[in-house]
């Protein structure tokens, strides 16, 4: 028996096998310091916590509807209307077990085979791969440095088309922490309002942003019914392993969505619905004050990741992500994060990872302890005076 061959358009997410590698080193005595993995450092907000060990003695342990328990459904309604500036309602949710059955999903229900699927480069690899899987063709916007890793506009009117059925947004981005800016969201719209494309909204880093509030596309005028908006849990409320993400869309797409999930997941877990339910809106300090810390340890690493040799980082305005060229080197990416992993033990992404436009940038997270951030910036330095010897 051979594998179908549409499996091999899948990947898997680069960070992990890093991570591996990692702990391959940690395994022989190495000591390790961990800035590959985009998960946040700090525990998931106590009320949540707590709403899961109720949900879970009150006997939330059975199956629920596939588009999410109602009440939670109502909630994330209210919740996107408060903070994104639309009208929505509890039949254009769907909740889902983490926000990437949320890119899965919605390609699978709009894009055929020999379609045309603009996304962001560099970006989360999962874009690609998904497109790939159903047979159309992935076409990469550039995200580049001089334009602030936001949109090329330019480049987006130049390659629609009439087989382009969906363009993928992120904003705050992964892997650069860039923030599209509101002129460019309109001028996007602009450009699609009267086309037959849908545009799926990576938001899930929406609440940690430190210079201005991210807008997201579905607030524009003529915008919420051509706008799949994906969010989670995992990013903002510290929760990556209970596994909870959700999308608002048209209520037809939704059907659709809710079938996939049918037939696939069933629904997400119930007692993990009913503890974001309690939390969603008392969890906001603890999401506060979290950001706070990241804003701190961004404003000490970034400036001394531009001092160090060869290495020129833009000041990221969202997620925790340090996107830093390193063509100044003289090394490639591959070689600057293979050194570091061996030689400063200090892990981190290539990021040619993330799609061709990556190419010459390494990405630090810095969702790690201040003093390990301090460490791993000494052992980059001392590294960093043999550059020229490799």
């Amino acid at each position: 028996m051979k594998l179908a061959r549409r499996i091999d358009a899948l990947v898997i997410e680069s960070a992990f096998d890093v991570l591996a590698r990692a702990r391959a080193l940690e395994a022989q005595g190495r000591h390790m310091i961990h800035l590959e993995i985009g998960e946040p450092d700090f525990d998931t907000p106590r009320p949540i916590v707590a709403a899961a060990k109720q949900a879970l003695e009150d006997g939330w342990t059975h199956y629920g509807p596939p588009a999410g328990l109602p009440e939670f459904r109502c909630a994330i309604a209210q919740h996107v209307s408060k903070h994104k500036g639309i009208a929505a309602n509890e039949q254009q949710v769907c909740i889902v077990p983490g926000a990437k059955p949320m890119i899965f999903f919605p390609i699978m229900a709009l894009v055929e085979a020999g379609d045309e699927v603009l996304y962001p480069d560099p970006s989360f690899p999962i874009y690609r791969s998904m497109i790939e899987f159903v047979g159309a063709k992935p076409v990469p916007v550039p995200m580049l440095e001089s334009r602030g890793f936001s949109l090329d506009l330019d480049f987006i009117a130049d390659h629609l088309n009439e087989r382009t059925k969906l363009i993928i947004l992120n904003s705050p981005h992964n892997p650069t922490g860039g923030v599209i800016p509101e002129e460019d969201l309109r001028a996007l719209a602009e450009l699609v309002r009267e086309r037959d494309v849908m545009i799926l909204s990576d938001e899930i880093y929406a609440r940690i942003a430190y210079d201005t509030t991210p807008v997201s596309i579905a607030s524009l005028p003529g915008m919420q019914e051509k706008t799949i908006l994906m969010d989670g849990f995992s990013k903002s409320y510290a929760m990556t392993g209970w596994r909870l993400g959700y999308g608002v869309m048209p209520e037809w797409l939704a059907k659709a969505v809710t079938k996939l999930m049918a037939n696939s997941n069933t629904c997400a877990a119930t007692f993990v619905q009913r503890a974001a339910l309690e939390g969603l809106e008392e969890a906001d300090a603890e999401i506060a004050s979290m950001v706070a810390e990241f804003r701190r340890r961004r404003d000490m690493f970034v400036p001394a990741l531009n001092e160090i040799p060869g290495f020129r980082c833009a000041v990221p305005s969202g997620a925790f992500y340090a996107f830093v060229n390193v063509e100044g080197t003289g090394l490639s990416s591959t070689q600057v994060e293979e050194i570091l992993l061996n030689e400063a033990g200090v892990a981190s992404l290539d990021g040619a990872a993330f799609g061709e436009h990556g190419k010459g940038y390494v990405r630090f997270s810095y969702a790690n302890s201040f003093d390990n951030l301090t460490e791993a910036l000494k052992r980059i330095r001392e590294t960093a005076k043999r550059w020229k010897r490799d």
